[in-house]
């Protein structure tokens, strides 16, 4: 897995509820491909979601390493890790987590103002390259579900990041505006040819991708 883009090496992982220690990653090693596009698939529960924030910087494991263009995450200033995020990675998901008193243009720009850099140009590029032309002076209220994901999946891509995770992205979507968002996702990712890890309960979508890693009680399958 050397020549991976992102590797990750024996990830563990185990929270608290009440007296029980419930182990949520259990030694789980993988590495990605630059250019890939992978789907992780599980249950609720399995850990799915937990394993794609450790890969993306964002929980740290009790153990295990994530290396990330042979940067190993988790190490140097929480400033220096934020600015890797920031500059290298975009996120979609599942909640759109958009401002609600900012315009779609504006949700989009606010990546690039985050990393110090003026970028409404790719911003509305973005949004035209999701099919929202006509859509980017907004307020998300005004804009559907499928829309809202569109807006988010604009600002993910307005920094022109190395890979995007998606966390359950078409999970508050209807079947239809689902594969329609998991369609631009794919599509997106290879014409600009990014790294895709996303994560879903969706065994029909996670087909559709380069790669299906299965997660099982904290252990790919």
């Amino acid at each position: 897995m050397s020549s991976s883009q992102l590797v990750a090496q024996d990830l563990r992982r185990s929270f608290r509820i009440g007296s029980r220690n419930i182990e949520v990653l259990r030694g789980v090693s993988l590495g990605v491909q630059e250019g890939e596009a992978v789907f992780l698939v599980g249950a609720s529960g399995a850990g799915k979601t937990t394993l794609l924030y450790t890969l993306a910087g964002l929980e740290r494991p009790e153990a295990g390493t994530v290396e990330f263009e042979g940067r190993k995450l988790y190490q140097g200033s929480a400033a220096a890790q934020a600015k890797l995020r920031n500059e290298k990675m975009g996120f979609v998901f599942q909640g759109y987590f958009l401002l609600p008193e900012l315009t779609a243009l504006e949700n989009v720009t606010l990546p690039g103002m985050i990393g110090g850099r003026s970028n409404r140009d790719t911003a509305e590029a973005s949004l035209r390259d999701v099919g929202l032309a006509e859509r980017m002076h907004h307020l998300p209220a005004e804009l559907s579900g499928g829309e809202q994901q569109r807006v988010a999946i604009a600002r993910a891509l307005t920094n022109d990041p190395d890979i995007i995770f998606a966390d359950e992205p078409t999970g508050n979507l209807d079947s239809g505006t689902g594969d329609a968002v998991i369609d631009l996702l794919l599509n997106l990712a290879r014409d600009r040819k990014k790294t895709l890890l996303v994560v879903t309960h969706d065994n029909r979508l996670a087909s559709r991708g380069d790669r299906e890693l299965r997660i099982v009680d904290g252990m790919l399958g």
